[in-house]
């Protein structure tokens, strides 16, 4: 929160921000508790706060301590925390030593020491106590809206402002494909990372955009989503290191209606997932076919073109894929190269692209506009599967809408590109802890350990390929730069 916020303002902020907490804890925990009784925890944690001048870690302690009641697992390890640190503060007297009412315990402080002691995951041991003038109160861990660890000082100490100094936390930029921009944002990822003494700050921008017009020179890692784009972020920036935490195979998000019109058409085949024929959709989308002229159409009369919706290849990763699988078909399902494969391709892929008129730069805005506007906007959109998978978790997707995987489709491995020690450090994080290896298959990405990512899909009943046996290589990086150029050249 701003410094300089007027109270009332704070006020606000800090009500929008406990609305907030709600909302995620009732969609995390609304299969096993009411709406009502995560209100009513929220609530009450709440209150423990009333009466405190400090107010900007307010949320974030509110949704550490109302998941650890509202948890099972976790409220005994969280009870049995409170009391210790309970044991450890509340026997002491007040530092002042004036006598009367302050040489008593301070209850409410004391209570509030072992609710940030809980939130931290510890117990103040004695040993810090015996300094009688200052007592600090570890709350490392606590990250969300400032995503940093802090040090909370019950008692007045030494120092004129009687608090104790927060430990720092070193600050990382980076600029991501924006399919991350919800992982990044996620309080438990911001949490993870200050727990290894880090806070994140990131910026998304197209895949593509980050590779070819970005200044890198702001920036500590660069986070693409396919090697493609990290191989000319490699070349451009004159490093060779480089991370894949996670994957996604490309996958086209549609509605049950449009699914059953291209069954009958004879591409789509319906299964334990869905399946779109790659090959058949080319032809039919080379020959202009609208959606009204498919025989027995009766739920999607539209007369616009068959096409799947993707993102600008002149700047997104995601639509570079679509080029990549599209183009090994165009090209007798082999994959591209030399001059006269990639001019033939380009011939009869860049129509997929030029007859959809405007495309945005990163695959975040068509998602949206198929999660908020249906199919009159959006009928097929080309998607990140961790896109739809994330949706799914989060209760998002509604009834009718479908996962189709292409055939063939095509893996996108998103590589952390460090252009610094830090950078380094964030690579090799993400890439190791278990933690964000858990909270990356929870955001829908396929982590190393692809046990993570089939027991959040089984456990939210999002249908999924595992195996994906049909999959694209994508061609080398000079060629599909090639094959960009030509499509970008027919928007002219």
């Amino acid at each position: 929160m701003a410094v300089n916020a007027a109270p009332g303002e704070k006020a606000a902020r800090e009500e929008k921000a406990l609305r907030e907490v709600t909302n995620r804890l009732v969609d995390d925990y609304g299969e096993a508790h009411p709406a009502e009784r995560v209100e009513a925890v929220v609530g009450a944690v709440r209150k423990r706060f009333e009466g405190h001048s400090v107010r900007e870690f307010v949320p974030i302690l509110v949704e550490r301590i109302a998941r650890r009641e509202l948890d099972p697992t976790r409220a005994k390890q969280s009870a049995t925390t409170v009391e210790l640190a309970k044991s450890t503060v509340v026997d002491q007297p007040r530092p002042n030593g004036e006598g009367g009412e302050n040489d008593s315990p301070d209850v409410r402080s004391a209570d509030t020491t072992s609710v940030f002691a809980a939130v931290a995951g510890r117990f103040v041991p004695a040993r810090l106590v015996e300094n009688k003038r200052t007592l600090g109160v570890a709350a490392a861990g606590v990250a969300g809206v400032l995503a940093v660890a802090v040090t909370v000082a019950v008692w007045p100490s030494d120092s004129p402002s009687g608090t104790a100094a927060a430990p720092a936390l070193t600050t990382v930029r980076g600029v991501v494909g924006s399919e991350k921009s919800a992982f990044f944002d996620d309080p438990k990822v911001a949490d993870a990372l200050a727990e290894h003494g880090f806070k994140v700050e990131v910026e998304p921008a197209g895949s593509r955009q980050i590779a070819t017009s970005v200044d890198l020179k702001k920036y500590d890692f660069a986070f693409p989503s396919s090697s493609a784009a990290a191989e000319r972020i490699q070349r451009q920036a004159g490093v060779s290191g480089k991370y894949v935490p996670f994957s996604s195979p490309m996958a086209v998000a549609t509605f049950k209606p449009i699914a059953d019109l291209l069954t009958q058409a004879g591409i789509v085949q319906p299964g334990a997932t869905t399946t779109l024929d790659v090959g058949k959709y080319l032809s039919l989308a080379e020959k202009g076919v609208q959606w009204n002229q498919l025989e027995g159409n009766s739920t999607y009369q539209v007369p616009k073109n068959v096409l799947v919706s993707t993102t600008d290849p002149r700047t997104s990763n995601s639509a570079a894929m679509y080029l990549a699988v599209t183009a090994y078909v165009a090209n007798d399902n082999t994959i591209v190269r030399g001059e006269k494969a990639e001019d033939y391709a380009v011939s009869r892929v860049s129509r997929l692209f030029t007859r959809q008129g405007f495309t945005e730069s990163s695959s975040d805005g068509p998602f949206k506009d198929y999660l908020s506007n249906g199919m009159g906007t959006v009928p097929m959109a080309w998607i990140y599967e961790a896109q739809y998978v994330d949706a799914a978790v989060h209760n998002q997707l509604k009834p009718d809408m479908v996962l189709m995987y292409p055939q063939p489709t095509v893996m996108s491995q998103h590589t952390v590109v460090p252009l610094n020690d830090k950078g380094d450090q964030i690579g090799k994080l993400l890439t190791t802890d278990p933690d964000l290896q858990r909270l990356a298959a929870e955001h829908g990405f396929r982590p190393t350990d692809v046990s993570l990512f089939t027991n959040v899909t089984s456990a939210h009943q999002v249908p999924v390929d595992v195996n994906l046996v049909n999959q694209v290589t994508p061609p080398d990086y000079d060629t599909l730069e090639r094959l960009l150029d030509g499509v970008a050249k027919s928007y002219n």
